[in-house]
């Protein structure tokens, strides 16, 4: 099973205590990226889990036309560099086209590439020649065991700094669901394995003109896939959900973050034997 190495903090491995992903889904701005930074760090430091800080420069794939989507790649590349510098934190970010690999990967330590774009080869080549850690996350649409043809392409273009994640798979129209099966499919491809767990209870669409979600069973899900062992969990974070400018049903309050990953944490144990 490969160790991914993100940085001098973070390796990842389906054996290991998990790493958090984490962060605001877009950048709103860079006050408050910067405030989550620092209070999500705080609390990953008390328990002593590794972290990643993830946020949007462009959410390129809103469902409406209309609504906000970061603060574009120059201003949002800048404000996570600050978020990297300040805080020595390595970064998490998406890119949605070719050019913005090579951009991109001057200020993240991962390039994550969004479920809906999984399968774009030109996209994949561009991130993997890049050398950075390349986190793909599972397309909605994909059986867990397509993503080996998504791994050939990253490892065939040089690449073998690669973490998959699970984010739900479509149900019918507006609806996700999780099949937890999945997790142990993909650790088969010898890659470390990531939940999704606030995109796994999006309700895609589910607006009208922006998507919903459940929020309240974020902790049901994250617990799930706690006890069959992951290398990280993926959760974005708000200190206001509500009035948070993307993906806000679906984002965990950042006064309840602690408390859940406590409870994470005696899951990720048990299940891997370190208690």
């Amino acid at each position: 099973m490969n160790t991914v190495y993100i940085s001098e903090s973070v390796a990842l491995s389906n054996n290991k205590n998990f790493a958090l992903f984490g962060g605001p889904c877009v950048i709103e701005s860079e006050y408050v990226v910067m405030h989550l930074a620092e209070k999500i760090k705080d609390i990953t430091m008390e328990l002593n889990i590794p972290y990643v800080f993830k946020a949007s420069f462009d959410k390129a794939n809103r469902s409406s036309g209309n609504s906000f989507r970061g603060q574009g790649l120059d201003d949002g590349i800048r404000i996570l560099r600050k978020v990297k510098d300040t805080f020595d934190l390595p970064i998490v970010t998406d890119i949605h086209e070719s050019y913005q690999a090579d951009i991109v990967a001057e200020v993240a330590d991962v390039l994550q590439i969004p479920a809906y774009l999984c399968r774009q080869t030109d996209l994949l080549v561009a991130a993997a020649k890049t050398g950075r850690v390349i986190n793909v996350k599972k397309g909605q649409f994909l059986a867990p065991w397509d993503m080996s043809n998504i791994v050939k392409k990253l490892e065939e273009a040089g690449n073998h700094n690669i973490c998959l994640t699970e984010r739900g798979t479509s149900f019918g129209y507006n609806n996700l669901v999780v099949d937890y099966r999945g997790l142990e499919i993909m650790k088969g491809l010898n890659y470390p394995v990531v939940f999704d767990a606030t995109h796994s209870v999006q309700i895609p669409g589910g607006n009208g003109t922006s998507s919903g979600g459940q929020r309240e069973y974020v902790p049901t899900l994250a617990r799930a896939a706690a006890s069959v062992g992951i290398a990280a969990l993926f959760m974005e974070i708000h200190h206001d959900p509500d009035h948070a400018l993307s993906d806000g049903p679906n984002m965990v309050p950042l006064d309840q973050l602690k408390d859940l990953l406590t409870q994470l944490q005696k899951y990720d144990q048990i299940t891997k034997g370190m208690v």
